[in-house]
């Protein structure tokens, strides 16, 4: 699955996190380390830049905070970064350079690259999402199958099985998720890709895609295409 791999969906000049992304072949498997790397990174930031709140929070200076917002650590939020009224940032979490995460919008255990919008109503959770990447209102990543057993990625008939209970969905660059959809467990998303509203996506998206329903998935045009 070639598609799914780090250096196939992410631009990894666009994250703080660049040197942790590049010791996996695929995303998930950054996941169980993810606060350890945090605690890690935050005590070598530049404090003219970064500002250690509390401990293991470090945030930049830069960046606009709501005072209701809720922030747990682990946790590094990045320059020009916007939290806004009420966000709830569980903890082991980085939100990237001039990302926006919105009201009523649940992180945890996840990295946001640059860029990055999670402004409305949305939880991602156990998920890495690439450059620019934005979740509509109401959009979710559910992060637990409904019988609890091992989330398994599958692409057709190939699988991977990635020894995780809690696996929310990695989605690459440029990718656009409609409003009130869901990301079932184990979904992957290819770069410059668009997710219908309503959607139920599972499963792997190719890269240049718009998914409509599962069983209609059609390749985006170019611009001058006919």
């Amino acid at each position: 699955m070639e598609q799914c791999k780090i250096k196939i969906l992410y631009d990894l000049n666009e994250t703080i996190a660049a040197d942790y992304m590049r010791t996996a072949d695929y995303p998930w498997e950054l996941l169980d380390g993810l606060a350890d790397y945090i605690r890690k990174l935050g005590s070598t930031l530049d404090p003219e830049i970064y500002e250690q709140r509390s401990d293991n929070i470090w945030i930049a200076k830069s960046a606009k905070i709501a005072i209701t917002a809720y922030l747990g650590s682990p946790l590094i939020i990045d320059e020009d970064a916007e939290i806004r009224h009420g966000a709830f940032i569980r903890g082991s979490a980085i939100v990237g350079k001039g990302a926006v995460v919105g009201n009523s919008t649940e992180l945890k255990n996840v990295i946001l690259f640059n860029k990055v919008q999670v402004p409305h109503y949305n939880y991602v959770g156990d998920s890495i999402l690439g450059y620019k990447a934005h979740m509509g209102a109401g959009s979710i990543t559910s992060n637990v199958k409904s019988d609890k057993t091992l989330v398994v990625v599958k692409d057709g008939e190939q699988e991977i099985a990635t020894g995780r209970k809690k696996f929310g969905a990695m989605l690459g660059n440029h990718v656009e998720v409609g409003c009130n959809s869901v990301l079932n467990p184990g979904t992957v998303i290819g770069q410059e890709s668009s997710i219908y509203p309503l959607s139920s996506v599972r499963g792997v998206v190719p890269a240049g895609s718009i998914y409509k329903n599962s069983s209609e998935i059609v390749q985006r045009r170019h611009q001058g295409e006919m």
